[in-house]
C-alpha cells in the first residue's frame, strides 16, 4: 500500500491537469521572481498566470519550504 500524498504537493496532479505545465516549471518560475514573501508570489502567480489562490499558495508553499531545507 501506498501513502497518501498530504500537504501542498497533494495538489500538484490537479495543477498540472488544469494549467497544462508540469509542477517543475512552476517552481522554476517562483525561484526566477524576484519577489520574496509568500503572499507577494501567491497574489503574482494570480494576477500574471491566473493561478487559483489554492493551487498558487500550494505551489510556492512547497517550493519556499524545499529551498529553505537546502
Amino acid at each position: 500500500m501506498t501513502d497518501a500524498v498530504k500537504g501542498p504537493a497533494s495538489y500538484f496532479p490537479s495543477i498540472e491537469k488544469k494549467y497544462g505545465r508540469p509542477v517543475a516549471e512552476w517552481k522554476d518560475l517562483i525561484r526566477s521572481s524576484p519577489l520574496t514573501r509568500h503572499m507577494e508570489i501567491v497574489n503574482w502567480l494570480k494576477s500574471e498566470h491566473g493561478l487559483g489562490h489554492g493551487h498558487a499558495n500550494a505551489l510556492v508553499a512547497h517550493t519556499l519550504a524545499e529551498d529553505k531545507a537546502k
